[in-house]
């Protein structure tokens, strides 16, 4: 079963984690490149690369967790005045592009050094930025302020038209099964359906939306899980299949240290049954703040994936489960 799966770094690469363990699946990723801020940013600037970071943590989640490389790749300086916070796995992939000329050919070499389980592609070869407009008409441009503004968004561009990049579009036209999110829903998700022959190489193919378990401050609050499905199939122009939704409790120590940061469970009030309630949650303590994170689990998440895309799969052969 061939799984083709857009996103952009933190949600996406928590699927790919899980689905690297089904050996019955073949997975590709298709990640946007139109982030601006942080390491990402500085690269993008100063080299003229498009931005790595998204394309690394989603080489990484592919890879052997306890592989040195993949240790390496992840690896981010914490000290130095020009180097703190910046990751080493992105510097690698900027050095590999200006060796190999090619951005696409940089993230080929490392999956290859790496022998990662499936196939992470850049959506689009070309360097542009997201342009949002908001409900009080302010207009920003640039990943990183879209999410500092935080206000309601009404629309989302991007700065020019950009072309797809050939072998996404390959991988898609080969696949069972696509695959949109988790991850942000402005800034990951609807930028890849931004450009150009996405919608519609995607059209035809069964389609499985992947909702949020919190709203993202600044940019889905107050947003619930139908809304995300008709923002997406908005800019999808087409239709969402199902939907996998999280139906189990999130600790209430947990959410009450989110809802100081203005987030809450996205919710869910349809009964049709395109909507998926699957218990998913993970709860991490984050290493950089020692803070309790809210996370999809990879492998609870991949089952589902993989089970609802054999039904789907047989649903259009056919076959019914």
């Amino acid at each position: 079963m061939k799984i083709v799966a857009f996103g952009g770094g933190t949600g996406l690469s928590t699927l790919l984690k899980g689905l690297k363990d089904f050996p019955d699946i073949e997975v590709t990723a298709i990640v946007t490149v139109m982030d601006d801020g942080g390491s990402s940013g500085i690269i993008r600037e100063e080299l003229g690369v498009l931005p790595p970071g998204d394309i690394r943590n989603n080489i990484i989640a592919l890879a052997e967790d306890e592989s040195l490389m993949a240790q390496i790749m992840a690896y981010r300086f914490k000290d130095g005045e020009r180097f703190k916070d910046q990751s080493l796995g992105n510097l690698i992939i900027a050095a590999l592009t200006k060796i190999n000329g090619s951005f696409p050919m940089a993230i080929e070499s490392i999956s290859s050094i790496l022998a990662i389980k499936g196939r992470v592609l850049p959506v689009t070869e070309e360097s542009v930025k997201l342009i949002a407009r908001f409900e009080d008409g302010q207009i920003v441009v640039g990943e990183s302020n879209i999410t500092k503004k935080n206000g309601k968004i009404k629309e989302i561009n991007l700065s020019s038209q950009a072309k797809s990049f050939s072998k996404a579009i390959d991988e898609i036209s080969m696949s069972d099964v696509i695959v949109l999110g988790p991850g942000s829903l402005f800034t990951s998700i609807v930028p890849n359906l931004l450009v150009d022959g996405i919608p519609e190489a995607v059209k035809d193919k069964p389609k499985i939306l992947i909702a949020n378990l919190m709203t993202q401050p600044g940019e889905t609050t107050g947003m619930s899980v139908e809304d995300h499905v008709k923002t997406v199939e908005n800019y999808l122009k087409s239709k969402i299949d199902r939907v996998i939704i999280n139906s189990q409790k999130i600790p209430q120590a947990v959410l009450k240290r989110y809802k100081k940061e203005n987030s809450e469970p996205v919710m869910c009030k349809s009964e049709d049954p395109k909507f998926s309630r699957i218990d998913m949650v993970k709860i991490i303590v984050d290493k950089m703040d020692g803070q309790e994170k809210v996370r999809h689990d990879p492998h609870l998440l991949a089952q589902a994936v993989r089970q609802i895309s054999m039904v789907l799969i047989g649903d259009k052969s056919g076959i019914h489960s």
